[in-house]
């Protein structure tokens, strides 16, 4: 995996996407954590449909929640968060390998509690119209993730 990138999602609940991220994990030589509870089965139809038939070579790490998610970060790991509420726009951050990509759910998003104690870490993705609440969650994670390799370079 020529860049190491964790893509991270708490608490997924469309199976569509977790499998479009999957796909997209598996072409970038990204790994995937997948943390519960999660909205699916993890055999779900649609969750394999999305990823086709890639799902079995896709990198993923299951987590039983948050806390032992984090509990599970090697010393040093950087978590880069990202969010609509954040102050901060992405293209500000500087990725580096082995950064770890955190998403919230496609319907909460990541905790107030979290963007509150980690607000330095936050990014957001602009938008330019304020009638879109936010972007699919799949389509954010390939901005995020391309923009990190682009930094990283070929």
């Amino acid at each position: 995996m020529p860049y190491g990138l964790n893509v991270v999602l708490i608490e997924p609940k469309i199976p569509m996407n977790t499998g479009s991220i999957g796909r997209l994990c598996l072409a970038t030589g990204c790994t995937l954590h997948l943390v519960e509870p999660l909205g699916f089965e993890i055999s779900d139809r649609q969750l394999k449909r999305a990823g086709l038939d890639y799902w079995q070579f896709v990198s993923v790490v299951r987590h039983e929640n948050r806390d032992r998610f984090f509990e599970s970060l090697p010393p040093g790991a950087r978590a880069v968060f990202f969010s609509t509420k954040a102050e901060q726009v992405f293209f500000e951050h500087r990725f580096e390998k082995g950064d770890y990509l955190i998403f919230g759910s496609e319907t909460e998003g990541l905790d107030e509690d979290l963007r509150t104690s980690r607000a330095a870490e936050f990014y957001r993705i602009p938008q330019y119209d304020e009638r879109v609440r936010s972007i699919n969650l799949a389509c954010a994670v390939s901005v995020v993730v391309y923009e990190a390799i682009r930094q990283l370079g070929p």
